[in-house]
């Protein structure tokens, strides 16, 4: 398990400019007064809300990303941010194939890839989604769907150093159900097996992530968990007392 853990908050589209600018003030002040703090945190805001958010946290240790990408640096792409425009902003990372964009965008796993790539290309760290729907679990397709979704959702230029990835089971997500530890323990085990069959230079070093109604009252059990390098939130990342004591769960 990674000693420093990555606790990443995917605030969705929610919030406006000066709810946004208090959470992220609340958090970066928050993260400062956590002594030998054992995480890094990542908030990713509303495209709208970056430039401010990573005001904001100027000076501090907390980090801003996008939640999503082009798959191109510029052009004629009307309504889309690219890997670029987001480094330019200040960001480190960006998420790419979360299942909302797969469910409501048609996002393929090439697509996905292409966008990774993408974002390693500017310098970003992409954190790629992966996760089986309650259909394809109790099919028994778990294992196998997200194997697939790795294997094609990972570009070539992936390293330890520019790529994370989440894994989060689509009917744990803002559904108030979470997985059971063994379900966790046990896809997290398959799924670094596979990016290190993947990834084979550092691939064992590949941050894994847990989402899916990650909450501060489950976060340290989730966290512990074996191959568990840190977790992806999104609805308890909204409120900053939630957020941080999920981050603070981290320790021990």
């Amino acid at each position: 398990m990674s000693m420093t853990k990555l606790i990443v908050g995917n605030w969705k589209m929610n919030g406006l400019l000066a709810d946004s600018k208090a959470r992220a003030q609340q958090l970066g002040s928050a993260v400062a007064a956590t002594k030998d703090a054992p995480f890094e945190m990542v908030l990713c805001p509303p495209a709208t809300m970056i430039g401010a958010v990573i005001d904001v946290l100027a000076g501090s240790s907390v980090q801003c990303g996008g939640q999503d990408c082009h798959t191109e640096p510029s052009g004629a792409y009307t309504g889309n941010i690219s890997a670029a425009m987001l480094k330019d902003m200040g960001c480190t990372h960006v998420i790419v194939g979360h299942s909302e964009r797969r469910q409501y965008h048609a996002e393929t796993n090439s697509l996905i890839a292409a966008k990774a790539a993408a974002a390693h290309a500017a310098g970003l760290v992409a954190i790629i989604c992966v996760g089986e729907t309650d259909a394809e679990r109790s099919a028994g397709e778990a294992d196998s769907v997200v194997a697939a979704q790795l294997a094609e959702s990972i570009p070539l230029s992936a390293t330890s150093e520019n790529t994370a990835v989440a894994y989060e089971p689509v009917w744990a997500i803002g559904t108030g159900k979470t997985a059971s530890a063994d379900d966790i323990c046990q896809m997290h085990a398959h799924i670094r097996a596979k990016v290190s069959e993947k990834v084979t230079s550092g691939g064992a070093q590949i941050k894994l992530l847990y989402g899916g109604s990650v909450k501060a009252a489950n976060a340290a059990e989730i966290l512990h968990i074996a191959h568990v390098d840190g977790v992806l939130v999104g609805g308890a990342s909204l409120a900053a007392d939630d957020f941080i004591a999920i981050a603070k769960a981290s320790a021990g």
